[in-house]
């Protein structure tokens, strides 16, 4: 089963209606909540009047901040920095507002129509300050003086802040040596020094389902019944019982289906809070379905980022010697739940996988008066993959190197790997567990004829076309730890369960574990249940991100797939009066290895377990077994992506005519998922690149509030994405061998498509900034003209 193209099991109930999705869920009674948002992006706020609206028929409550001064903010879930406390979101807006779309107050009432014509009536005054929407203008001090009279009222202590919440450097070798003799290699001609300015727009993960969340307390139980959460319900679980002041085990979330996450869905906001509080204060079910376009000014944004990268490069061979970057992050108004994380990893992983003997990165985390940022998938990569890819080009085309030839001379050598560079990603050491670059290089330009394709695209410019085929290199990372756990259990019909802490937003991990399970015990895949997002289900569950569950969850149901065989062997051998050698496991049965025919099916040993049998074999009641797996390391996935795009020379609009995507991925569980996440990745890869781009105006406003504005790819602009997936590197460092899919189609996208256009113009760094614009494009195409 491992391995196979199997169909998923998840699909049946979606393809017949009967998921239930956040909106699904209703209760008796229930209470609808509507957010009062800031109209304005920078302002001291002077008061919020819910009198009005308490007016309203239905109408049951209506919060300011002074209802809820007492709630904390939420805490950090990744990469937490001490300096970043003071730069958390309050639950509402206390003395200030920073951004258009900043929850100002709450009303509750008993439908969301009453609830929508009820937050209109709440009165909110704010005294329009400047805002700041340029993260590259330098640092100033980002606490007013409403805030400091504030705390000085209050008596609470307020830090020093910045409008840079954080800079942080990684670096190894010693960069500022190389560049220290840059001016005599250069002189002897032996070396240049190229630079680089690259900038990532801003966009973020939109997927068919906006956030909400149901809560409810069930007063006989006295639980706190939280459903709709997504992507780490266990870690909501323990903040949420912490913000309402109620012991962890009271506290239960549930996991609905989810229609996509990509990185935004899941974390815990401010609107999250206000439900589960308010469910707890009325007494009510509470609910909150999120409109499109909340979604677009209140849901974490992404991406944003300034680089300058300068690198010290051999001139023979374009040997990149060193490698200095500084990098700007946008991050928006607030820090929320992911602290540090995307500033981290496009810092950590910058260098890809080239040597780079000298390497340092400074990021810059600064915050604007825009919607709060966090990850989106492949935070940090899909950024620093662009600026570096461009920067290799450029070395390519300016030394008359081919662009593949220059990145076989830097990449890290097969025979070197594990390879460590002595920088952290997340926390954890940066150990390129297995790879072979060069291999992965070959198989893709070999498969689909890169020769051939640069071909056809000389003769095609020759008879008058723009169009051009460009590639970039990347390496992923996935499977973070510490640890994730399963249990597989039989019961008296044979019916397999796993049971786990994992989560899923759509990618298929229901059944990735069933196959592994099946594998083990030699039977279908499509036979076994899978309980997961569930906190009253299993103790423990890291959830869906960083593109773990393949290497954690996938690791964890194997050894607890063993662990229930090794029983049931001993069940069996017990039964039969064998011992344990003689007796396998046999098409979902456990048999005698020389008489086929003696067999125990496992329910049949499930019910030898019962607790009285059990005891007579020394053993624990029930067909059941646990499996843990932890690890201190991630994998590292890597591939490429090339591009073939023709450009239209009098709108300026690109076609992708091709997009092809080589990958290894260690151990392919199910060969059609991971196909299935690459095309899936690449469309959202292309939306940032092409498409997708928050703007604002100088005022702060935002001017991408709907799908008018804010542009996604459909099936007419994304092509179908040719994809090798190979299995040459299996990773060492888990059972499987497996590395995640899951964000490797998106990594490389920016990158490229920019080196297909600049191969289609043919004007030196003309392409240094995604997404890439018609308007853009037509004044370069206009210059070739005149040229």
């Amino acid at each position: 089963m491992i391995g196979a193209r199997a169909r998923r099991i998840e699909d049946p109930v979606l393809l017949r209606g009967a998921g239930r999705f956040a909106a699904d869920t209703s209760h008796a009674g229930e209470l609808h909540m509507r957010v009062v948002r800031s109209p304005v992006a920078h302002g001291r706020l002077v008061s919020v009047d819910v009198s009005a609206a308490m007016l309203l028929d239905g109408v049951v409550a209506a919060w300011s901040y002074a209802d809820i001064a007492e709630l904390p903010a939420i805490a950090f879930r990744l990469t937490p920095r001490d300096e970043l406390l003071p730069y958390r979101q309050p639950v509402l807006a206390r003395r200030v507002v920073r951004y258009v779309g900043e929850p100002v107050a709450v009303v509750f009432a008993t439908s969301a129509y009453l609830a929508e014509d009820a937050a209109e009536l709440v009165e909110v005054d704010i005294d329009v300050l400047p805002a700041r929407v340029d993260a590259d203008l330098e640092p100033l001090t980002w606490v007013d003086a409403e805030q400091a009279t504030w705390a000085a009222g209050t008596g609470q202590e307020l830090p020093e802040q910045d409008s840079e919440a954080t800079c942080f450097v990684e670096e190894y070798g010693d960069v500022d040596a190389a560049f220290a003799d840059a001016g005599q290699l250069v002189a002897a001609g032996t070396h240049r020094v190229f630079d680089m300015d690259a900038r990532i727009g801003r966009h973020t993960g939109v997927p068919m389902e906006c956030r909400g969340l149901v809560a409810r307390f069930d007063a006989a139980d006295q639980q706190l019944v939280v459903d709709g959460a997504a992507k780490v319900p266990f870690w909501n679980r323990e903040a949420i019982a912490a913000i309402a002041g109620l012991p962890p085990h009271q506290v239960l979330v549930r996991e609905t289906h989810v229609g996509g996450g990509f990185g935004p869905r899941g974390e815990l906001y401010p609107e999250d809070v206000l439900v589960t509080i308010a469910a707890m204060r009325l007494r009510r079910p509470v609910k909150w379905i999120e409109d499109r376009q909340e979604h677009l000014v209140a849901t974490n944004h992404s991406r944003g980022q300034h680089h300058r990268l300068r690198a010290l490069v051999r001139v023979e061979d374009g040997w990149i010697e060193a490698l200095d970057a500084d990098f700007v992050l946008d991050q928006g108004a607030y820090v929320r739940t992911h602290g540090a994380t995307v500033a981290s990893l496009t810092a950590s992983m910058l260098p890809g996988p080239y040597v780079i003997p000298h390497f340092r990165a400074t990021a810059h985390v600064r915050l604007t008066h825009k919607t709060p940022a966090g990850t989106y998938r492949s935070p940090g990569r899909y950024e620093g993959t662009f600026a570096r890819e461009r920067l290799v080009d450029k070395i390519a085309r300016e030394l008359h190197l081919d662009p593949a030839e220059l990145r076989r001379t830097n990449f890290i050598p097969a025979a070197q790997m594990p390879y460590e560079r002595p920088i952290q990603a997340m926390g954890t050491h940066l150990v390129h567990d297995s790879g072979d670059y060069a291999l992965l290089l070959d198989k893709v330009a070999a498969r689909y004829d890169f020769a051939g394709i640069r071909a056809q695209v000389e003769k095609r410019r020759a008879a008058g076309e723009l169009v051009g085929f460009g590639f970039g290199f990347f390496v992923e990372k996935s499977g973070i730890g510490p640890f994730e756990g399963a249990r597989v259990s039989v019961d008296g019909t044979g019916k397999v369960t796993i049971s786990c802490g994992a989560s899923s937003v759509g990618q298929g991990v229901d059944t990735v574990l069933a196959q592994v399970v099946a594998e083990r015990l030699q039977i279908p895949h499509d036979s076994i249940r899978v309980v997961r997002g569930r906190t009253d289900q299993f103790e423990y569950g890291r959830g869906a991100f960083a593109t773990r569950l393949a290497v954690m969850a996938g690791s964890a149901a194997m050894h607890a797939a063993n662990a229930l065989a090794e029983k049931a062997i001993r069940v069996g051998a017990h039964h039969f009066k064998v011992s344990t050698e003689e007796v396998e496991i046999r098409d979902g049965a456990v048999a005698i290895v020389d008489e086929p025919s003696r067999t125990l099916t496992f329910g049949e040993v499930a019910r030898l377990l019962e607790p009285v049998g059990a005891g007579e074999m020394k053993e624990d009641p029930g067909l059941s077994a646990d499996g843990w797996f932890r690890s201190d390391h991630m994998t590292y996935p890597y591939g490429l992506h090339a591009a073939l795009v023709s450009v239209d020379r009098g709108t300026g609009d690109l076609a992708i005519e091709r997009f092809i995507v080589g990958y290894d991925v260690g151990r392919a569980l199910n060969p059609t998922l991971v196909e299935g996440q690459i095309a899936g990745g690449v469309a959202q890869g292309i939306g940032g690149a092409v498409y997708e781009e928050f703007l604002y105006g100088e005022d702060g406003t935002p001017q991408c509030t709907t799908f008018m504005d804010y542009l996604i790819p459909t099936v007419r602009e994304v092509p179908d994405v040719e994809t090798l997936v190979t299995e040459d590197t299996p990773s060492p460092i888990n059972p499987l061998g497996v590395k995640g899919a899951g964000e490797g189609g998106t990594t490389a996208v920016a990158a490229a498509i920019a080196s297909a256009v600049d191969d289609a113009l043919r004007i030196p760094d003309s392409i240094v900034a995604v997404p890439i614009r018609p308007d853009v494009v037509r004044r370069l195409v206009k210059s070739i003209s005149v040229s």
